[in-house]
Protein backbone atom coordinates (compact mmCIF):
# COMPACT_ATOMS: atom_id res chain seq x y z
CA UNK A 1 0.00 0.00 0.00
CA UNK A 2 0.94 3.55 -0.94
CA UNK A 3 1.93 5.66 1.84
CA UNK A 4 -0.23 8.51 0.29
CA UNK A 5 -4.14 9.38 1.06
CA UNK A 6 -6.90 10.17 -0.99
CA UNK A 7 -5.54 8.30 -4.47
CA UNK A 8 -7.66 8.24 -7.46
CA UNK A 9 -8.40 4.38 -7.41
CA UNK A 10 -9.79 4.63 -10.93
CA UNK A 11 -10.46 6.31 -14.54
CA UNK A 12 -13.63 7.85 -13.26
CA UNK A 13 -11.61 9.62 -10.42
CA UNK A 14 -9.33 11.01 -12.61
CA UNK A 15 -11.66 12.20 -15.64
CA UNK A 16 -13.86 13.88 -12.40
CA UNK A 17 -10.96 16.14 -12.07
CA UNK A 18 -9.08 16.53 -15.33
CA UNK A 19 -12.30 16.79 -17.84
CA UNK A 20 -14.06 19.96 -16.82
CA UNK A 21 -13.94 21.63 -18.27
CA UNK A 22 -14.04 19.28 -21.26
CA UNK A 23 -10.62 18.76 -22.77
CA UNK A 24 -9.42 20.03 -26.03
CA UNK A 25 -9.41 17.43 -28.92
CA UNK A 26 -5.90 18.79 -30.25
CA UNK A 27 -4.14 16.93 -28.29
CA UNK A 28 -5.50 13.61 -29.50
CA UNK A 29 -5.55 14.51 -32.91
CA UNK A 30 -1.74 15.95 -33.16
CA UNK A 31 -0.76 12.18 -32.97
CA UNK A 32 0.38 10.60 -35.77
CA UNK A 33 2.06 6.91 -36.64
CA UNK A 34 4.41 7.47 -38.44
CA UNK A 35 7.83 10.06 -38.92
CA UNK A 36 6.81 12.98 -40.94
CA UNK A 37 9.22 15.95 -41.81
CA UNK A 38 8.80 17.44 -38.71
CA UNK A 39 9.64 14.74 -36.69
CA UNK A 40 12.67 13.94 -38.82
CA UNK A 41 13.76 17.78 -38.61
CA UNK A 42 12.93 17.74 -34.64
CA UNK A 43 15.05 14.68 -34.30
CA UNK A 44 18.49 15.67 -36.73
CA UNK A 45 18.54 18.78 -34.32
CA UNK A 46 18.25 16.93 -30.95
CA UNK A 47 21.78 16.13 -29.35
CA UNK A 48 19.62 14.57 -26.05
CA UNK A 49 16.69 12.02 -25.83
CA UNK A 50 15.23 10.53 -22.93
CA UNK A 51 14.33 6.58 -23.17
CA UNK A 52 11.92 5.25 -20.99
CA UNK A 53 11.42 1.29 -20.47
CA UNK A 54 9.44 -1.05 -17.81
CA UNK A 55 10.11 -4.46 -17.48
CA UNK A 56 8.10 -7.41 -16.71
CA UNK A 57 7.25 -6.56 -13.04
CA UNK A 58 6.44 -3.30 -14.29
CA UNK A 59 9.57 -1.51 -12.76
CA UNK A 60 9.82 1.56 -14.75
CA UNK A 61 13.09 3.26 -15.74
CA UNK A 62 14.21 6.71 -17.52
CA UNK A 63 17.80 7.19 -18.49
CA UNK A 64 19.24 9.87 -21.21
CA UNK A 65 20.48 9.22 -24.18
CA UNK A 66 22.80 11.60 -26.16
CA UNK A 67 25.28 12.36 -28.85
CA UNK A 68 25.88 14.88 -31.74
CA UNK A 69 22.16 16.18 -32.70
CA UNK A 70 21.39 13.67 -34.75
CA UNK A 71 22.42 11.26 -33.27
CA UNK A 72 19.00 9.06 -33.68
CA UNK A 73 18.66 8.24 -37.12
CA UNK A 74 15.77 8.30 -38.94
CA UNK A 75 15.87 4.74 -40.50
CA UNK A 76 12.89 4.77 -43.09
CA UNK A 77 8.62 6.51 -42.22
CA UNK A 78 7.93 3.77 -38.67
CA UNK A 79 11.99 3.01 -37.94
CA UNK A 80 14.89 4.93 -36.28
CA UNK A 81 18.27 3.98 -34.39
CA UNK A 82 21.03 4.80 -32.67
CA UNK A 83 24.01 3.29 -31.50
CA UNK A 84 24.80 1.82 -27.77
CA UNK A 85 27.46 4.21 -26.39
CA UNK A 86 29.62 3.37 -23.50
CA UNK A 87 27.24 3.93 -19.96
CA UNK A 88 27.18 2.57 -16.39
CA UNK A 89 26.81 -1.06 -17.22
CA UNK A 90 24.04 -2.17 -15.43
CA UNK A 91 22.23 -2.45 -18.60
CA UNK A 92 18.83 -1.52 -16.76
CA UNK A 93 16.94 -0.48 -20.15
CA UNK A 94 18.66 -3.01 -22.47
CA UNK A 95 17.09 -5.74 -19.74
CA UNK A 96 13.80 -4.44 -20.15
CA UNK A 97 13.84 -3.86 -23.82
CA UNK A 98 14.98 -7.80 -23.95
CA UNK A 99 12.09 -8.46 -21.53
CA UNK A 100 8.96 -6.58 -23.27
CA UNK A 101 10.43 -4.83 -26.53
CA UNK A 102 8.82 -1.65 -26.01
CA UNK A 103 10.17 1.93 -25.47
CA UNK A 104 9.35 5.83 -25.51
CA UNK A 105 11.47 8.70 -26.07
CA UNK A 106 10.91 11.93 -25.15
CA UNK A 107 13.72 14.24 -27.51
CA UNK A 108 14.80 17.52 -26.58
CA UNK A 109 16.54 20.60 -28.94
CA UNK A 110 18.45 23.39 -27.04
CA UNK A 111 16.47 26.35 -27.07
CA UNK A 112 13.12 24.80 -28.21
CA UNK A 113 10.51 24.67 -25.35
CA UNK A 114 8.25 21.81 -26.91
CA UNK A 115 9.53 18.31 -27.01
CA UNK A 116 8.64 15.14 -29.28
CA UNK A 117 7.62 12.15 -28.26
CA UNK A 118 7.65 8.99 -29.35
CA UNK A 119 6.54 5.37 -28.67
CA UNK A 120 6.87 2.01 -30.27
CA UNK A 121 7.83 -1.66 -30.29
CA UNK A 122 11.74 -1.62 -29.93
CA UNK A 123 14.77 -3.81 -29.60
CA UNK A 124 18.43 -4.50 -29.31
CA UNK A 125 19.88 -5.30 -32.71
CA UNK A 126 23.58 -6.30 -34.48
CA UNK A 127 21.76 -6.08 -38.05
CA UNK A 128 24.93 -4.29 -40.04
CA UNK A 129 22.68 -1.96 -41.86
CA UNK A 130 21.31 -0.58 -38.60
CA UNK A 131 24.89 -0.29 -37.39
CA UNK A 132 26.05 1.71 -40.47
CA UNK A 133 23.64 4.06 -40.44
CA UNK A 134 23.63 5.41 -37.09
CA UNK A 135 27.73 5.01 -36.90
CA UNK A 136 29.57 7.98 -35.78
CA UNK A 137 32.35 9.58 -37.57
CA UNK A 138 32.49 6.24 -39.69
CA UNK A 139 32.53 3.85 -36.83
CA UNK A 140 29.70 2.01 -36.18
CA UNK A 141 29.33 0.24 -33.11
CA UNK A 142 28.66 -3.15 -31.89
CA UNK A 143 25.11 -2.64 -30.98
CA UNK A 144 22.06 -0.27 -31.36
CA UNK A 145 19.21 0.33 -30.28
CA UNK A 146 15.90 0.47 -32.82
CA UNK A 147 12.49 1.34 -32.63
CA UNK A 148 9.01 0.85 -34.78
CA UNK A 149 7.01 4.00 -34.09
CA UNK A 150 3.74 3.38 -33.75
CA UNK A 151 2.92 7.22 -32.27
CA UNK A 152 4.23 10.45 -32.30
CA UNK A 153 3.77 13.97 -31.95
CA UNK A 154 5.01 17.26 -29.60
CA UNK A 155 4.23 17.75 -26.47
CA UNK A 156 3.55 21.17 -25.81
CA UNK A 157 5.98 23.38 -24.16
CA UNK A 158 4.39 24.17 -20.67
CA UNK A 159 6.50 22.06 -18.25
CA UNK A 160 10.27 23.63 -19.50
CA UNK A 161 8.80 27.27 -19.62
CA UNK A 162 8.28 26.98 -16.25
CA UNK A 163 11.29 25.37 -15.58
CA UNK A 164 13.21 27.66 -17.50
CA UNK A 165 15.66 25.34 -18.55
CA UNK A 166 17.07 27.05 -21.40
CA UNK A 167 17.53 30.14 -19.58
CA UNK A 168 20.81 30.41 -17.92
CA UNK A 169 20.16 33.34 -15.91
CA UNK A 170 17.33 31.39 -14.04
CA UNK A 171 19.75 28.84 -13.07
CA UNK A 172 20.46 28.20 -9.29
CA UNK A 173 24.06 28.46 -8.40
CA UNK A 174 25.28 25.18 -6.90
CA UNK A 175 26.17 26.16 -3.45
CA UNK A 176 24.92 23.70 -1.32
CA UNK A 177 24.94 21.29 -4.04
CA UNK A 178 27.30 18.14 -3.34
CA UNK A 179 29.52 17.28 -6.26
CA UNK A 180 28.54 14.48 -8.05
CA UNK A 181 31.79 12.61 -6.90
CA UNK A 182 31.60 13.57 -3.16
CA UNK A 183 27.29 12.00 -3.38
CA UNK A 184 28.90 8.46 -5.34
CA UNK A 185 31.44 8.38 -2.71
CA UNK A 186 28.94 8.14 0.29
CA UNK A 187 26.75 6.26 -1.77
CA UNK A 188 29.07 3.56 -2.64
CA UNK A 189 30.96 3.89 1.26
CA UNK A 190 33.55 1.26 0.22
CA UNK A 191 36.68 3.61 1.73
CA UNK A 192 36.99 5.11 -1.73
CA UNK A 193 38.28 8.72 -1.02
CA UNK A 194 36.62 11.67 -2.58
CA UNK A 195 39.90 12.62 -4.88
CA UNK A 196 40.03 9.00 -5.82
CA UNK A 197 36.07 9.10 -7.26
CA UNK A 198 37.09 12.53 -8.43
CA UNK A 199 39.91 10.72 -10.58
CA UNK A 200 37.67 7.92 -11.33
CA UNK A 201 35.30 10.70 -13.21
CA UNK A 202 37.84 12.48 -15.34
CA UNK A 203 38.86 9.13 -16.23
CA UNK A 204 35.41 7.55 -17.21
CA UNK A 205 34.70 10.69 -19.15
CA UNK A 206 37.84 11.33 -20.79
CA UNK A 207 38.19 7.33 -22.59
CA UNK A 208 34.81 6.11 -22.28
CA UNK A 209 32.39 8.57 -24.26
CA UNK A 210 32.40 7.13 -27.44
CA UNK A 211 32.86 3.23 -29.06
CA UNK A 212 36.42 2.49 -30.43
CA UNK A 213 37.08 1.95 -34.07
CA UNK A 214 36.14 -1.82 -34.27
CA UNK A 215 32.65 -0.47 -32.56
CA UNK A 216 33.19 -1.77 -29.17
CA UNK A 217 33.26 0.45 -26.27
CA UNK A 218 36.28 2.27 -24.99
CA UNK A 219 37.98 2.30 -22.04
Amino acid sequence: MLPFRDRLETEDDLRALVEAPPPDARPWQKEIPALDDHCRAFIAHAPLAVLATAGPDGRCDASPRGGPPGFVKVLDDHRLAFGDLPGNRRQDSHRNLIATGRAALLFLVPGRAETLRINGRACLTRDSEVLEAVSLDGTPPSLAFGMQVEVAFIHCAKALLRSELWKPESWLDLDGLPSSAAMLRDYVANGVTLEGVEAALRESYSTTMWWSRDGSPTG
